[in-house]
């Protein structure tokens, strides 16, 4: 059995309706990163310089050194990009999230309470605005319980979400583990919340966004001017706010630096998208905590058994029957690369269908001979599948008239005879007429032709069974 870990699938085609307070059409989510006096530093017991997202081009760590003009650049987001946000956003009366990192936090105490005074949410940002990458999952999960304990002395309170950055494939669960967060965002991967299960506790997670994100100042390709950063958050904006106008509101996060955006040429750019989106009606402008509660109200965890996570007995317990009594389609189906992509009915089916497509034809013959003719003498003796029973009551051909019933004997018999299987349809696409005129149609078909219409057609019945027992 191989499993793939991997969430290719979502929410599918029909996202959730997020029911926005007020009715919003789209949610706009302010992120402002406090890394400032956290970064890679010697002086910090690191082992190099900081090279990450500054105005340098092509800054390199400088080993067992400090970078005089690196760590300049960021003091300046500190001393001067930070108050000059902190203006912008109360006086526009947005109250942003703090990513902050813990030893960022601790060495500026006056940000800290004008972080505070203005109801700001200060989430965490780790202990150190280092790479996790290559820490081990217990140095790791030290550095998240140090993060939390140091957060909690300097802000007074711990944080409620987290979000490491530069994270390993390991944070994401160490964190959900704590079950200290109401969510994480070490994500990028929707537009919408969602929630992940770590063993017993259902964890939220909220992503985040590195494309409307000021850090592209300091990447190529990227920003050059605070125009050009206003004109992508207004496109997407627009986008958004057009589909949330459609019925399908969404979520727009904005990732923000102190050491970038905070300067003067940038921040115009910001200025103007915040003008532009107040001229609108019905946008929410919140925290993440606030997000991360109104989800939690609107939206709670809903658990299921999920297909990738049965045992063998299981799965083919559930899915045996899906193909009329064809219970080795399950079982092959089950050493397939099975994901969270396939715990849906569209997942399960593709599965199933896969092994049935790559069957010899000897052994799709045999599904097909397992169906019951249309109302006969199965059906009269009431010796259908309980799934066939169903299917077949719901197109009416439990209810036939004695001419009906022995129009479809006679021509069940006529093309068994010709074709040496039953006339199989999904009946849950058809009325008792529109079954007989098909009947009519394809009778006179080549038997190749009737068998791979007949196998198609299998795969729809099947479909709809998946459809009754999985989302």
């Amino acid at each position: 059995m191989t499993r793939y870990p991997r969430d290719l699938r979502g929410y599918g085609p029909t996202p959730p309706n997020p029911q926005w307070p007020g009715d919003a059409k789209v949610a706009v989510q302010f992120v402002l990163n406090y890394e400032e006096g956290g970064e890679n530093c010697v002086l910090h017991g690191d082992a190099a310089s900081e090279a990450f997202l500054s105005d340098i081009p092509g800054a390199a760590q400088w080993p067992d050194q400090r970078h005089w003009n690196m760590e300049s650049i960021y003091e300046y987001g500190a001393r001067a990009g930070f108050w000059r946000l902190h203006r912008l956003f109360t006086t526009a009366n947005i109250p942003i999230t703090i990513y902050g990192v813990a030893t960022a936090l601790a060495r500026s105490p006056e940000q800290v309470a004008a972080m505070k005074s203005a109801n700001w949410e200060i989430a965490s940002h780790g202990l150190k605005w280092v790479e996790h990458k290559d820490m081990p999952a217990e140095e790791e999960r030290a550095a998240i319980a140090d993060a939390i304990r140091l957060h909690t002395e300097v802000v007074g309170e711990p944080p409620r979400g987290w979000y490491t950055g530069r994270c390993s494939e390991n944070t994401v669960r160490l964190v959900g583990e704590t079950g200290a967060f109401d969510y994480i965002s070490d994500t990028y991967d929707d537009d919408l919340p969602y929630w992940l299960e770590f063993g017993d506790r259902d964890q939220l997670i909220i992503p985040y966004t590195l494309e409307a994100n000021d850090m592209r100042f300091a990447t190529a390709p990227g920003y050059t001017t605070g125009e050009q950063f206003f004109q992508y958050l207004k496109d997407a904006f627009d986008v958004l706010y057009a589909e949330g106008d459609a019925g399908a509101p969404k979520m727009m996060s904005i990732g923000l630096h102190c050491r970038l955006i905070g300067r003067p040429g940038k921040i115009a750019g910001l200025k103007r998208f915040i003008d532009y989106i107040q001229s609108f009606d019905h946008v929410w402008t919140p925290r993440r905590l606030d997000i991360a509660q109104h989800w939690a109200a609107t939206h709670p965890p809903k658990r299921f058994e999920r297909p990738s996570r049965m045992n063998r007995d299981t799965f083919v317990a559930t899915y045996g029957g899906i193909f009329e009594h064809s219970p080795w389609i399950a079982e092959r189906a089950f050493d397939l690369e099975l994901g969270p992509a396939h715990d849906s009915a569209t997942g399960v089916h593709n599965a199933l269908c896969r092994m049935f497509r790559s069957a010899s034809t000897n052994e799709r013959m045999g599904v097909l001979t397992a169906h019951p003719d249309l109302a006969g003498k199965l059906a009269s003796a009431g010796r259908l599948t309980a799934e066939s029973t169903s299917e077949q009551s719901g197109a009416g051909l439990d209810m036939l008239t004695d001419e009906e019933r022995d129009t479809f004997t006679r021509l069940n018999t006529a093309y068994v005879e010709k074709h040496g299987f039953p006339f199989i349809i999904a009946v849950r696409d058809h009325d008792k007429s529109s079954i007989m005129a098909a009947f009519h149609r394809r009778i006179d078909n080549a038997s190749d032709v009737e068998f791979a219409e007949a196998c198609k057609q299998v795969e729809r019945i099947a479909e709809f069974r998946l459809m009754d027992l999985l989302p």
